[in-house]
């Protein structure tokens, strides 16, 4: 059934690697030095890319299933390695993410983020992007359950005190937009990230837009219901 499009929204939840910050690149990089290093079969990129979005160990152990919860958690760790220090593959926000945000909040929308990475790497880039004064609250995988499932999102709309149909999230990935589809949050995808247009269609997101340009011009309408 297709989802009424809100005219009114309290808070708009984010996806962060894929979604704001261009670091798929680095994800994929940093899991195939890892997977050297273990002496694990090298993947190429679309599998790697397929899982963006999960929290770790759950990508671990869909890139193999059959690997014991020792070599899951031994590769989660050995990927970390490589991610914050030893891999050089730059990463950057995408093109308009910072006015995006500067915009929605000084239009009074609640601002936050639901994502996959763990606490230490969210931190990080909100910290060297300076991007974290824009969220009132953010989720890691680590800290709840990862996506698809909707705790996350549930318990984000709990702290903000916002109906899901107030809400809006954006994401990249099917894990996004089926979380949101959990937790009966209207969604929007956007194709710069990991999962192609056809797989976000797939889960019934009320758009696709193509950068955050696009996200900012399908956004303009909307009026914050803010407290």
């Amino acid at each position: 059934m297709q989802r009424m499009i809100p005219t009114q929204l309290k808070m708009v939840m984010f996806d962060w690697d894929g979604t704001l910050m261009d670091s798929t690149a680095r994800i994929v990089s940093s899991f195939q030095h890892a997977m050297r290093e273990l002496g694990l079969p090298v993947l190429p990129p679309e599998p790697i890319m397929d899982i963006i979005g999960l929290g770790l160990p759950e990508a671990c152990l869909a890139l193999y299933p059959d690997l014991d919860a020792e070599r899951v958690k031994t590769l989660g760790v050995t990927y970390q390695s490589f991610y914050f220090g030893r891999d050089p593959t730059p990463m950057r926000l995408y093109d308009g993410a910072e006015d995006l945000l500067a915009d929605l909040a000084a239009r009074g929308f609640w601002l936050s983020v639901a994502t996959g990475k763990s606490r230490r790497g969210l931190n990080e880039v909100l910290e060297s992007t300076g991007l974290g004064r824009y969220f009132f609250a953010t989720r890691c995988a680590e800290e709840t359950l990862s996506k698809p499932d909707p705790l996350m999102l549930r318990e984000l709309m709990f702290e903000a005190n916002a109906e899901p149909e107030r809400c809006l999230m954006v994401g990249d990935t099917q894990f996004d937009l089926d979380m949101a589809r959990h937790a009966n949050v209207p969604s929007v995808g956007v194709t710069h990230g990991a999962h192609g247009s056809e797989a976000l269609a797939a889960s019934a997101p009320l758009a696709l837009v193509d950068d955050l340009h696009a996200l900012a011009e399908w956004l303009h309408p909307f009026e914050s219901m803010r407290d």
